[in-house]
């Protein structure tokens, strides 16, 4: 699956972030779908609802186990993706599109420095 690798930021729990301007759109990177295998249920907060970077802000339900999902930025979420609320599958078949997550306005996008790039990320997840 290739991506526009530019713009993407990857946490070492297998989220990614991609802004633009203050807002960071989050979901599951595809190394972390594969894993998954099928998803059946997602967890997500409530618009307005305050996320820290690295702590849980949901979580995701396989068959195989129920695993959080930690946001790589502190912020506010503003947009939920309640597609794949209603279908969880879009998180595996697409999730640098329609498998994303939440929008986050974030707090401090100074933040996203702490992060790995694609080419870092994909080094240590190949």
């Amino acid at each position: 699956m290739e991506i526009e690798k530019k713009g993407f930021k990857f946490a070492e729990t297998h989220e990614w972030i991609n802004v633009s301007g203050n807002i960071g759109r989050v979901g599951l990177s595809e190394y972390a779908v594969k894993e998954l295998n099928e998803v059946v249920f997602i967890e997500l907060p409530e618009v307005g609802a305050q996320v820290n970077q690295g702590k849980p802000f949901g979580t995701v339900e396989s068959v195989k186990a129920v695993f959080d999902l930690n946001s790589p930025a502190t912020g506010k979420v503003v947009t939920v993706n309640q597609l794949i609320k209603d279908s969880p599958e879009k998180v595996i078949s697409n999730p640098y599109k329609e498998g994303w997550m939440v929008e986050i306005e974030l707090s401090d996008i100074s933040e996203l420095n702490s992060l790995m790039d694609y080419k870092e990320y994909n080094g240590i997840h190949t």
